[in-house]
């Protein structure tokens, strides 16, 4: 398997991802961060995989997606902070005054789990950050101990995951997703 993680610049691709199964369906499609909170709440159905369509026109796009040859097998959401609700988060704290970037959302298609397809989503996204000029790259994932987190909620990634990427914790939460807590997790690119 060689996974080559590429910009989120096409759309069907991102649909695969974070798009629904039924068409008008109601699902995040990774919005919920992206955009403000009383924007997404007025998205419904395809309103919001047009949203997600003028995104992915932007430059730059609002994330990565991992490929194993031709099939898309993975997504990562990453942006500058500034652009994203996490810039007025009450619960997730600024460590400083850098415009640095947030990566708050790792997602690998059934059938491609349990291949570190995530690790390859952390590192593409990371460099796609670094690319772009980003200083550092934050995540907020769940500090889970090594219990297990529901598949449901996982998407934020643990902790473990982002140490082993070279991120450190650079700050507690307050913030609390299926009953863990959520850390700020930093990595510069200096």
């Amino acid at each position: 398997m060689a996974i080559e993680v590429r910009p989120a610049t096409g759309f069907d691709d991102v649909a695969t991802m974070v798009g629904p199964k039924k068409a008008g369906s109601n699902v995040c499609w990774c919005l919920s961060y992206r955009i403000p909170s009383k924007e997404n709440q007025a998205l419904a159905g395809p309103d919001r995989g047009d949203r997600v369509r003028e995104l992915v026109a932007e430059d730059p796009p609002p994330g990565v997606l991992a490929h194993d040859g031709d099939e898309v097998v993975g997504w990562a959401a990453v942006h500058p902070r500034s652009d994203t609700t996490f810039a007025g988060s009450r619960r997730i704290p600024h460590v400083d005054d850098l415009p640095v970037w947030s990566l708050w959302c790792i997602r690998v298609r059934p059938g491609h789990r349990g291949q570190g397809i995530a690790h390859h989503l952390v590192s593409g996204a990371v460099q796609f950050a670094r690319d772009h000029g980003a200083p550092a790259v934050e995540a907020y994932p769940v500090d889970n101990g090594g219990a297990k987190v529901d598949l449901t909620m996982a998407y934020v990634g643990t902790k473990a995951l982002f140490e082993r990427a070279g991120f450190t914790q650079a700050a507690e939460t307050t913030s609390v997703l299926n009953g863990f807590p959520r850390v700020l997790m930093r990595l510069d690119l200096g």
